[in-house]
């Protein structure tokens, strides 16, 4: 009687043991998956490729992301992936994007790293006359070819400064965006593919909210 009334407990510490483990294990998982900023272009511009931030915010869920958070309405998202490859992971968006809206916006991804290191190295950070509102950070879906800075720096200066990276271009408007000349058909050319550009306010604040996700548990 006494062997027969110790084997149920004994299963019974078992799974509990393996339900527990199971739990580490999960957040364990959870807290290593890299966190990933998605940046939509040209989406919820003049009424073009309308996409609202609640269905966006369910597609990646629906996509198995987890912690899925947006930021205003110009589609930027943060959110744990299980993988690094980004490229895999942008045309695994875009198609899901094109299936659900039926509009295909390019789809530029970066990590917490990359965004740490695309604030660190801003260009006009010492300097006290540029307004976050008017410093755009443009990002590409490919790093510039050689010969591209050099290009960039020679286009007729409209009151604009371009100051080109690796895979992103800073630009000071300081007359404001809205009053621009700089010929955005040539920068392009030079980039090959179209980017997207967010204003400092939006890429710091993306920064925090990717660097607060990856610290919790």
């Amino acid at each position: 009687m006494v062997a027969r009334a110790r084997k149920p407990v004994k299963e019974a510490y078992e799974r509990l043991n393996r339900l527990l483990i199971a739990r580490a294990n999960a957040r364990y998982t959870l807290h290593t998956m890299p966190v990933i900023v998605s940046l939509l272009r040209a989406v919820n511009v003049g009424g073009h490729a309308v996409i609202k931030m609640a269905d966006l915010k369910s597609l990646y869920e629906s996509l198995k992301f987890r912690d899925v958070h947006t930021y205003v309405q110009s589609g930027n998202v943060v959110f744990r992936a299980d993988s690094t490859d980004l490229k895999l992971l942008s045309k695994k968006i875009q198609r899901a994007i094109e299936k659900r809206f039926r509009v295909t916006p390019g789809v530029l991804l970066r990590t917490t790293k990359d965004l740490r290191n695309i604030v660190a190295a801003n260009p006009f950070a010492k300097r006290s006359d540029v307004l976050p509102a008017k410093l755009l950070v443009y990002f590409l879906q490919e790093e510039l070819s050689r010969e591209a800075p050099a290009q960039l720096k020679k286009l007729p200066p409209q009151g604009e400064e371009l100051i080109p990276a690796k895979r992103e271009l800073y630009i000071h408007f300081p007359d404001g965006m809205g009053k621009s000349k700089l010929p955005w058909r040539a920068v392009e050319k030079l980039c090959i593919k179209p980017g997207t550009g967010r204003n400092w306010n939006t890429v710091t604040k993306l920064l925090a909210m990717a660097e607060e996700l990856e610290s919790s548990k």
